[in-house]
């Protein structure tokens, strides 16, 4: 099972804590493109594919992460 492409399920509750507010301009912009890459890199593989954390991590996050 790979996970390549796709975001670590720490950076994603890590990102999903920190208040906005909080963030800098960077934090905003790395937490959309990589959020972005995650969903497509997620669409592309099948739940056979995937690990049992990502599959976790869609569940809990969604398809639409930021």
């Amino acid at each position: 099972m790979s996970d390549l492409g796709r975001k670590d399920i720490g950076d994603k509750i890590e990102s999903a804590i920190k208040p906005d507010s909080e963030k800098s301009t960077g934090e905003h912009l790395k937490d959309t493109v990589t959020g972005k890459a995650d969903n497509l890199a997620g669409k592309g593989q099948s739940d056979n594919d995937k690990s049992w954390t990502q599959k976790a991590s869609d569940a809990v996050f969604g398809s639409d992460n930021k």
